[in-house]
């Protein structure tokens, strides 16, 4: 459907608004023509002027932007739609490919970059993809931008918290442009799951994705590893080699952990990337490849580059776009989602198991543990109270039993003096007899939860220790009052 500015009215229930700037008469028919089976409401303008003029009235679901307009540049257009929090999705589409206008336009926002001349589907399918995302019922108006619905699953990602929902966000944004990613977070946190779902958003969806992680490669094999090698190039080098370079030729290349990459190899990386060029170990011919870049780090980039570690030129040519992973233990209830999740799978992967929940003390385990090794850790815990117990429901004595072997012994609650000093409150003594250690210690730590109006997380953080070591020391608790029964 299209509509010239001059007699162009939005009802409430009319299709997505998709505003097209383009000065090129030509150009803009091909563009209606490649659009015009697609449920959106077009308008077409010429100029940067007429544009801005229309965007103080209505505001589009998505902009195709031209850069070459004959009164402004369209990057000002995209400054605009981002100073004023527009929420239009912004496709750039444009003869000027330099690398200095990429990173200019998607640093502004853009949610796509497309070089002119390109393939019409490639067009339709990114407009489609802010189609999707956006509430169609929602008017458009200056105060409903596009918004994307919570989503709880984003390919091999499992989460439904606002973090998550960010990440997402990006990914989409940013998965049809060329230009390079620099993914960060803790170990643990999913970085390649992070490259995979850009791969798979991508047109290059079909195509090798290639990962190496630096970190697992010694220095010395890397650039074998990186670039290929010919027959008899070094001791061991026993026949050609084909590099992840090569391999990923019109695909993806992930260098995970390139924190780790010797500085040496830093510097024909840089050069890789500016020419997209290399030659193999053992040879002077070059050879082209057309790859996206994308590299992931659990290191702070910024942190080794003034220690002399990461080559500050390699980091401005990467860091074009940058996608941090946030650490489960700010994720709130993702935690119960992926947890549920390896729960069914392992579950379902072991003969004879019947595991399909977690107690509410266990849930309040998973909620609250700091998972310093993040999704890896909670999926390897989980994966262990499967495999070495029975039963229907996970209890927290089987999740301590794991996690108490993962973390060092905290120190004790009090110290000797500090138990005198408190005698009275926690009746060190009984009859003229010491009371046994853990019973004082259980008293210490029952007064200050009922202190806490019986938050055991309250009374945690009040003691400076986790919940896990509380209901660790409950379960001790137990065990000891049923050592002494037996005893009787």
């Amino acid at each position: 459907m299209e509509h010239d500015i001059s007699y162009t009215i939005i009802q409430e229930d009319s299709p997505p608004l998709v505003l097209l700037i383009e000065d090129d008469i030509v150009i803009a028919e091909y563009y209606k023509s490649y659009l015009k089976t697609e449920q959106i409401t077009l308008v077409h303008l010429q100029t940067g002027k007429a544009a801005l003029e229309y965007l103080q009235d209505l505001i589009p679901v998505a902009i195709l932007l031209d850069l070459g307009l004959p009164d402004m540049n369209g990057i000002e257009i995209l400054k605009y739609v981002r100073q004023q929090q527009l929420g239009s999705a912004v496709i750039v589409i444009t003869a000027e490919d330099s690398f200095d206008v990429v990173v200019e336009v998607m640093r502004y926002g853009a949610f796509d970059f497309i070089k002119k001349p390109f393939i019409p589907n490639h067009l339709v399918t990114t407009l489609r993809k802010i189609l999707n995302g956006h509430n169609l019922n929602t008017p458009t108006n200056l105060n409903s931008p596009t918004k994307f619905k919570e989503i709880k699953q984003y390919h091999q990602f499992i989460g439904a918290s606002p973090p998550m929902q960010e990440v997402y966000q990006i990914i989409t944004k940013v998965s049809t442009s060329n230009a390079p990613v620099f993914i960060t977070g803790e170990t643990g946190t999913g970085k390649e799951l992070c490259a995979l779902a850009l791969h798979q958003e991508s047109p290059r969806k079909d195509k090798p994705f290639i990962a190496l992680n630096c970190a697992a490669i010694p220095h010395g094999l890397m650039e074998s590893e990186l670039f290929g090698h010919l027959k008899g190039s070094f001791t061991g080098a026993n026949h050609d080699r084909q590099g992840a370079a090569s391999l990923a030729n019109d695909g993806v290349l992930f260098l995970d952990e390139i924190g780790d990459m010797d500085l040496s190899l830093q510097r024909k990386l840089l050069r890789f990337l500016e020419t997209s060029s290399f030659h193999k170990v053992g040879t002077h011919h070059l050879e082209k490849v057309n790859i996206r870049i994308l590299c992931g780090t659990h290191r702070d980039p910024i942190a080794e580059i003034k220690a002399g570690r990461f080559r500050e030129d390699l980091y401005h040519r990467l860091d074009v776009i940058t996608i941090e992973l946030p650490p489960l233990r700010e994720r709130g209830e993702d935690m119960l989602l992926l947890a549920n999740s390896f729960l069914e799978t392992f579950t379902q992967a072991e003969p004879n198991k019947d595991f399909n929940e977690f107690s509410l003390e266990a849930q309040k385990i998973l909620l609250h543990y700091k998972w310093p090794g993040n999704v890896r850790q909670l999926r390897n815990t989980i994966h262990s109270v499967v495999l070495l117990n029975e039963g229907k429901v996970v209890t927290a004595d089987m999740l301590l039993a794991k996690l108490a072997k993962n973390q060092p012994e905290e120190p004790k609650v009090i110290t000797s003096a500090e138990l005198i000093q408190t005698a009275i409150s926690v009746n060190i003594m009984s009859a003229n007899t010491i009371r046994p250690l853990w019973q004082i210690e259980k008293d210490v730590l029952l007064k200050t939860i009922e202190y806490c109006n019986g938050s055991v997380e309250k009374a945690a953080k009040l003691l400076k220790i986790g919940p896990a070591t509380i209901y660790r020391k409950k379960r001790r608790w137990k065990a000891h009052l049923l050592n002494h029964k037996l005893s009787i």
